[in-house]
């Protein structure tokens, strides 16, 4: 899964690996009970995507205890990344200041954002 072509994870998909980027490794249980915090989501179902996600190479599995631990296969940078060069292609032309101004027109910045917004297009001008 190193090529970061091939990551091409669903909205589903990428709700469990936020929940295995945070923790580290999980149970399908436990990944479960954290999606159950903010979907209706059956514990069975979660089962299915984890199993379709190994096959796919987005997760590595340990089986060798009866209960399976689940981590993240693909790297969280690498994977925002891919796909938000995908998002600014797709959805905005290939221009990242159209992103950049739908972003901030359209969710209110903290004054802490604003500042690392500021320092990252000072160091932009400077090169």
């Amino acid at each position: 899964m190193s090529n970061t072509k091939t990551i091409k994870p669903t909205e589903s998909e990428l709700e469990i690996l936020q929940t295995l980027w945070s923790k580290g490794m999980a149970t399908v249980r436990e990944v479960h009970e954290e999606l159950a915090r903010t979907k209706d989501v059956g514990y069975t179902t979660t089962l299915k995507l984890m199993q379709i996600m190994h096959e796919k190479g987005l997760v590595k599995r340990d089986d060798s205890m009866r209960t399976h631990i689940y981590q993240a296969a693909v790297n969280k940078e690498k994977t925002q990344k891919h796909l938000l060069s995908k998002m600014i292609d797709n959805l905005f032309g290939g221009s990242p200041t159209q992103l950049v101004i739908q972003a901030l027109g359209e969710h209110k910045a903290s004054p802490e954002e604003i500042e690392k917004i500021q320092a990252l297009l000072d160091n932009l001008k400077k090169q």
